[in-house]
């Protein structure tokens, strides 16, 4: 009996360090913060971010220069209800990688070194360097880098030309009063 007894006792300790090597083994997960990086992929393409920038639903390649038009809001959903990330600077250049839904577009970094490639190649780029997720912006906020002149131009009001001012035509009345005509309207006045 004591012989069994020494039996449970050992069973009981070694469980006991068993439970407590598990438990000292496990680690809590990180605390999501909004910074916290983390990865997505969206239709084939992996997206690095932060936490706080939601990963579009539908997701079609862009990866061209734009430049804005207007101090427009970064936001971190493509659509007004999020939070704002940033504000574009006007004219300055950014990288639109994709369009998202609502028409919005996304804005972010093409990892250094992608340069166009041969279409079998792509895929496998692709997925070995994530492209850097920084926001969405609306559709109108950027334009296409090389139309940015011509779309500045067209915007800007034109200018009149000015039209020579009429003479007055004045003659004069009793030698001490002058009367001169309104040139809109045709009527004269006496001065």
């Amino acid at each position: 009996m004591e012989l069994n007894m020494n039996k449970m006792v050992n069973l009981r300790i070694a469980l006991g360090l068993m439970f407590v090597f598990a438990v000292v083994g496990c680690k809590a997960p990180p605390k999501m913060t909004d910074d916290t990086m983390i990865s997505s992929t969206v239709e084939g393409v992996t997206f690095t971010h932060r936490f706080a920038v939601q990963p579009p639903a539908q997701f079609s390649p862009v990866n061209e220069a734009y430049r804005a038009l207007y101090p427009a809001s970064v936001m971190t959903r493509p659509d007004f209800s999020g939070k704002v990330v940033s504000t574009l600077q006007s004219g300055e250049t950014y990288t639109v990688i994709g369009q998202v839904e609502n028409n919005w577009l996304a804005l972010g970094e093409i990892p250094q070194g992608d340069e166009p490639q041969a279409e079998d190649n792509k895929a496998t780029e692709q997925t070995t360097k994530p492209n850097q997720l920084i926001g969405y912006v609306p559709f109108r906020a950027v334009v296409k880098s090389e139309l940015y002149d011509q779309t500045i131009k067209a915007d800007q009001p034109k200018r009149r030309a000015r039209v020579a001012s009429k003479k007055k035509t004045c003659v004069s009345v009793d030698g001490d009063s002058k009367a001169c005509q309104n040139t809109n309207s045709g009527t004269w006045i006496i001065n």
